[in-house]
């Protein structure tokens, strides 16, 4: 890496591979271009003042994993801890060791916010613009790779509802995304609008302090139970060593995870009995399985939500939490009025009414001068974008944890840069045959996800087969984009002419 710094900001940078964000996703993909690519350079750019992104933007009250932190973790790091489900900053100081450890944490630039990037097929470069710091210095990188670990959710707003009479209300309206640290809930009334995984952690996190936390939903989500720590982890890690127990336990998750969302998605009605009987057992009878916690939809048309060793079904049957399903009419100075005619009283209310998802980090992408509108490209092996080069984009499992499918793609992003060394390409794209576009397509993330649907129209679109479709499917991926052919017949690869900056042959 070439570059001059002052006070840590990076100015006409050129590096091989240039990572955008410093959470999960970006520390894996560094480490595997540090250890399989240790000839090419490579930077992090965070718009943010600290690495861990989701981890450390999020700090709400008993923010957790909702996956086995086995999975969760990195596979190159084992986790240590006998707590499968983690709370958030345990899982933030899981990152800053991480990066720490592999000195990852070196090639992190905080407060570079990228705006745009413009490839050139001239010079088979992406040309990055960004405002560095809180005067928004601008200044410009330059790769030959951009790998955006920006994950899908904005990080300056969450889903906003302006509900009416709002301004009526005397208390305070909280939105888990900003959570202010010195909020102070003891013995008060909190109302939490929403059901799905931030509500149903904040319930029984608040429940103990406050004098009764209400979960206020339009409809409900499906719940299950999951125990807080692993016993066959803790068994098979005194028997064999950290990493090669860490692999066992890593693997027998994720597949357990795939047959679980493939039994659900098979056989729907006999997985839906199953989940409300245990629902019902959990309940013990305080409060009604329907219409509390029973959806209008089969499970995996929206994300589950899981709670460890059933702690929100306890702090109903303590009687310090309850469920409300109904909708709301207004708010009123004392809380919210309900069509139902019912009236809740609050001292503070949580809107937990969703995230607002963004593509490709909210960076504007040009190709040759020309914008391009994430939604009309279509997803390459879950990572690529048709029509894009040299790009990739790091989107995890909806059905299993994120850091599984971000670290096959970062392994996939190495394996195509050694393709391209090896036959000395300098760009590779993924096209979309002729006529394909379109066809029997379907949203990035397959679910009915309230969040979801309001992107439907800025997200890119999965095709029908592969490697067009988008699988959900670990143990598939995991050979796939480990072991399968990068010249596919899909990937167009350009090579340079000897002695001369512009690229002329197109291989496949």
């Amino acid at each position: 890496m070439t570059d001059s710094q002052t006070d840590g900001v990076v100015d006409a940078v050129t590096v091989d591979v240039l990572i955008v964000g410093a959470g999960i996703s970006g520390i894996d993909a560094a480490y595997r271009i540090k250890t399989q690519l240790p000839g090419k350079s490579y930077t992090i750019l965070e718009g943010r003042d600290s690495l861990g992104g989701t981890w450390d933007q999020f700090r709400y009250p008993g923010i957790r994993s909702d996956s086995d932190m086995f999975t969760f973790s990195f596979p190159f790091r084992p986790w240590k801890s006998s707590k499968a489900i983690s709370e958030g900053s345990l899982i933030l100081d899981y990152l800053k060791d991480t990066a720490r450890e592999f000195g990852i944490d070196e090639q992190i630039r905080y407060g570079h916010r990228v705006l745009r990037a413009a490839w050139s097929s001239v010079d088979a470069t992406w040309t990055v613009d960004v405002e560095v710091g809180p005067e928004r210095r601008p200044t410009t990188v330059t790769c030959s790779f951009l790998y955006l670990c920006t994950g899908y959710y904005s990080y300056e707003s969450g889903h906003q509802v302006q509900f009416p009479g709002q301004e009526d209300f005397a208390g305070q309206v909280v939105h888990p995304q900003f959570w202010p640290q010195d909020l102070d809930y003891q013995g008060k009334r909190v109302v939490i609008i929403g059901s799905g995984a931030t509500a149903v952690t904040l319930v029984p996190a608040l429940a103990d302090r406050a004098e009764l936390v209400t979960m206020l939903q339009r409809s409900p989500s499906y719940v299950l139970t999951r125990p807080a720590g692993d016993g066959f982890a803790d068994r098979i890690r005194k028997w064999l060593p950290a990493g090669l127990a860490h692999r066992v336990i890593r693997e027998k998750n994720a597949a357990l995870a795939v047959a679980a969302y493939k039994f659900l998605r098979r056989w729907p009605a006999k997985g839906r009995a199953l989940i409300l009987d245990g629902i019902a057992k959990q309940l013990g009878g305080v409060l009604p399985v329907d219409p509390h916690f029973t959806p209008r939809y089969d499970p995996w048309d929206q994300r589950l939500c899981f709670v460890p060793d059933g702690d929100l079904f306890a702090a109903i049957r303590e009687r310090k939490a309850t469920v409300v399903t109904d909708q709301i009419e207004t708010f009123t100075e004392k809380g919210i009025t309900l069509t139902s005619g019912a009236e809740l009283e609050a001292d503070i209310i949580v809107t937990a009414t969703g995230l607002k998802m963004v593509a490709l980090g909210q960076v504007e992408v040009t190709v040759d001068g020309e914008r391009v509108q994430p939604h009309d490209t279509t997803v390459y092996k879950g990572l690529m974008l048709s029509g894009i080069p040299n790009l990739a984009w790091c989107v995890g499992y909806i059905n299993n944890s994120w850091t599984l499918r971000a670290d096959l793609s970062a392994q996939y992003v190495c394996r195509l840069l050694t393709y391209m060394d090896q036959h000395h390409y300098v760009a590779a794209v993924p096209e979309l045959p002729a006529g394909e576009r379109g066809v029997s397509a379907g949203p990035l993330l397959d679910l009915a996800s309230g969040y979801v649907q309001r992107a439907t129209a800025i997200l890119p679109i999965q095709g029908a087969v592969a490697p067009w479709r988008t699988r959900q499917n670990y143990l598939a991926d995991s050979v796939g984009l480990r072991y399968g052919r990068v010249d596919d017949g899909a990937m167009r690869f350009t090579r340079a002419n000897i002695g001369a900056r512009t690229p002329v042959a197109l291989d496949r």
